[in-house]
């Protein structure tokens, strides 16, 4: 499976919000022919600080999302934090995504493979590529028809992440469907004091390694004004720049 888009904002800030991202998501769709999946979290229970804002939680935020299902006809992902959140997660969701630093879950996994969505698992930042085969086996044990894996970096140091596009090589031994997490990769964690920072710039080539490595898709969190943001703004993609970040990767150049 080639040319996978999922974008969003990282977090539900408010339905206009949902709706601005999703409109260009239909206009590159029709533009491109493509099936972009919409994503945002209903809440971010790994923020920095207590202080930090996290989203409108579980019951509203599924129902604004289930809004831009019905009315831009988008598939839908959204990460899930408990075993809990998966059964009425996946009755929006198309697609379950699994934290990273939840990746190793038992029972989240177990969760979310047994709604019969497909389960994204995001690569822990402390693990290799060829240690997620143990994540995929729980998923796909479980009963999970289908398991993806998203590359997300690890971490270097303090306040820092680094990409071994290697482990794209080695997930694409485990799981066919490999994407590349081009904003979060780009991260700072806890660099911007009790928030995370990063560094957009670095996004599009990010996405052009990833390609080169033989990623199967790619993951962009975006956001008409991110440095207005309420989550992960300095990484994020201006939601302007997200067609020409999508169409280098479709030229293949």
């Amino acid at each position: 499976m080639n040319n996978i888009f999922i974008a969003g904002p990282c977090v539900i800030e408010s339905q206009e919000l949902l709706d601005a991202v999703a409109g260009e998501i239909v206009r590159l769709n029709a533009k491109y022919g493509l099936d972009i999946i919409f994503k945002a979290s209903f809440d971010k229970a790994n923020r920095t600080s207590l202080k930090s804002f996290r989203g409108p939680g579980l019951t509203e935020g599924l129902k604004m999302l289930k809004s831009v299902k019905e009315r831009f006809k988008l598939k839908i992902t959204t990460d899930i934090h408990e075993a809990s959140q998966a059964a009425a997660a996946a009755q929006v969701a198309d697609i379950l995504q699994i934290p990273a630093f939840l990746c190793r879950q038992t029972d989240l996994l177990v969760a979310a493979a047994r709604t019969g969505r497909i389960v994204n698992i995001k690569k822990a930042q402390f693990l290799s590529g060829a240690d997620m085969r143990y994540p995929v086996e729980k998923a796909r044990d479980s009963g999970a028809a289908e398991v993806w894996l998203t590359e997300r970096g690890n971490c270097f140091g303090y306040n820092n992440l680094v990409v071994d596009f290697r482990n794209i090589s080695d997930m694409l031994e485990i799981t066919p469907t490999v994407i590349m997490d081009c904003t979060h990769s780009v991260q700072r964690p806890g660099s911007g004091n009790g928030s995370t920072g990063g560094d957009r710039r670095f996004v599009p080539a990010m996405a052009k390694a990833a390609q080169a490595f033989g990623a199967t898709g790619y993951f962009f969190e975006t956001h008409p004004d991110p440095d207005q943001a309420k989550s992960d703004g300095p990484n994020m993609l201006y939601l302007k720049d997200l067609e020409r970040v999508i169409a280098s990767l479709l030229s293949k150049e």
